[in-house]
């Protein structure tokens, strides 16, 4: 078993780009530096490239680049650098330097509190945590939304909308079957969510707590959001639990752990949840009456806000803020604003392949390829591949995926497309509901980010060009002047 100098962890909400970005990130400036480094990936199939407790014993540090629960209490008494995915991808030369140079925080081992993350514990960067834990909640739940959101749309568009109905002409029993699993896959969104926001806080001990808050609220009519409250409600009730029962022997622990976690912990969010279901309930159907307002009444509103939401930081909160959003009103049966996020979403990779396409002359061999590349990213709605391109140059390549993206949204609202499905790209066009109308708003957003994204390359290329010229003639006249002084001497 080998020593590494350095180990690492990466994961995102989705764990399809982000998460290999930032391992790719992380082993090429390891190779170059000359050192040794494992990165374990948390990814939509699972961890691979797992640490083991010998290899985490023995390296010199740790960096968790993730957006997600990656199991941070393995590292206690390591010490870690603590950052998001992205600036895994971004900055991964200065975390190494970093972690190289000694910095970072020794994570504490507490044992009387072992599923307390320490950032959560001393309350430092808590914003960050909540986002972690959200989207662990959110990266669990996608596969069930996918799934059903998939079948039933194939039910509705190979049979009729009306085929799952044994009163309609429509009928069909393989219809009705295929909407009856959907609707199953689905019906798990809410639980599932809140079970991983609380494993996230609470490890496994919030598990189960946060599962049956979650069904709670599901049966409640409390939506996502009641979803959301669940996961968190129980994960921080198990943390004070946790700290509450240290009084007890240590010859209990096996007790609290099968029995007092959860029948306490169940019977406090169970209550809860329930008193909140009015309330909550309100407002999950105030928000989606809102929001289908805007989608009929004003759709160039909401195109411009999902647009500019999405390519803000293209996988980052900003983005996965509306995306969770969409993903949960698809689940309640509003598969018109999703339309929207998954439009804005393909947008910002096929911007950058137009722009290496229509004016490769001013883009390097290594931003051309990636360009074409972002192609098949973007179709298959992995926004990501446009990162090092914003990055780049993020003042004025931001703004030119933002207008492409909104473009894109606010013409797919205009047309009324309804997509049914969260994830998948160009893949789920046969279960679209206005196919030509919906690839048409995309290309004429990416294809007018794409132009002015090129014409901002071609001005800092000529720019470029012109103050090497411009380099280059004071040159020339300064040695004419050299020797001209020699002449005369």
């Amino acid at each position: 078993m080998g020593k590494y100098q350095l180990i690492a962890a990466t994961g995102c909400p989705t764990g399809i780009a982000h998460t290999y970005m930032a391992q790719e990130a992380l082993e090429q400036v390891a190779r170059k530096k000359g050192i040794t480094i494992k990165v374990e990936t948390h990814g939509q199939i699972g961890i691979e490239n797992e640490l083991t407790a010998e290899e985490i014993k023995l390296a010199d540090a740790v960096i968790i680049a993730a957006d997600k629960d990656v199991h941070s209490e393995r590292f206690a008494g390591k010490r870690v650098i603590d950052v998001s995915v992205s600036t895994g991808i971004k900055d991964a030369q200065r975390l190494i330097d970093e972690a190289l140079a000694g910095k970072g925080t020794v994570l504490a081992d507490n044992e009387a509190v072992d599923t307390l993350e320490p950032e959560v514990m001393s309350g430092a960067n808590f914003g960050r945590s909540i986002y972690k834990n959200l989207m662990n909640g959110v990266s669990h739940m996608l596969p069930f939304v996918v799934a059903g959101g998939v079948l039933i749309a194939i039910s509705f568009a190979v049979w009729g909308i009306y085929s799952f109905d044994p009163d309609h002409a429509q009928y069909n029993a393989t219809a009705a079957m295929l909407k009856t699993v959907g609707d199953a896959a689905m019906g798990m969104m809410v639980p599932v969510l809140a079970a991983y926001i609380a494993e996230g806080i609470a490890k496994r001990p919030g598990l189960v707590v946060g599962f049956v808050g979650g069904i709670v609220a599901m049966n409640g009519g409390t939506g996502f959001l009641g979803g959301i409250l669940a996961g968190f409600l129980a994960g921080y009730f198990i943390l004070f639990l946790q700290k509450l029962l240290t009084i007890l022997p240590k010859q209990l622990d096996g007790l609290k752990a099968i029995f007092l976690y959860p029948v306490i912990g169940v019977a406090f969010i169970g209550i809860v949840m329930s008193l909140l279901a009015g309330p909550m309930k309100a407002i999950n159907e105030g928000m989606m009456s809102f929001l289908a307002g805007f989608e009929h009444s004003n759709p160039l509103v909401l195109g411009v806000i999902v647009g500019c939401m999405c390519a803000f930081d293209m996988g980052g909160p900003v983005n996965k803020a509306t995306y969770v959003t969409g993903t949960a009103l698809l689940a309640q049966g509003n598969t018109t604003f999703m339309a929207g996020v998954s439009a804005a979403c393909i947008a910002p990779p096929l911007i950058t392949g137009f722009a290496t396409l229509l004016f490769g002359k001013y883009f390097d061999t290594n931003d051309r390829n990636a360009g074409l590349v972002n192609f098949i990213l973007g179709s298959t709605h992995i926004t990501e591949g446009a990162i090092p391109f914003a990055a780049k140059d993020p003042i004025r390549v931001l703004p030119t995926m933002m207008l492409g993206s909104s473009i894109a949204a606010v013409l797919t609202y205009l047309f009324g497309v309804q997509v049914p499905a969260p994830h998948g790209g160009f893949l789920v066009l046969p279960v679209v509901t206005g196919k030509i109308q919906w690839v048409t708003a995309i290309l004429i957003g990416s294809i007018v980010g794409g132009v002015i994204l090129g014409l901002i390359q071609k001005k800092r290329v000529t720019d470029k060009d012109k103050k090497m010229d411009n380099k280059a003639a004071n040159r020339t006249v300064i040695e004419k002047g050299r020797a001209g002084a020699g002449d005369l001497s």
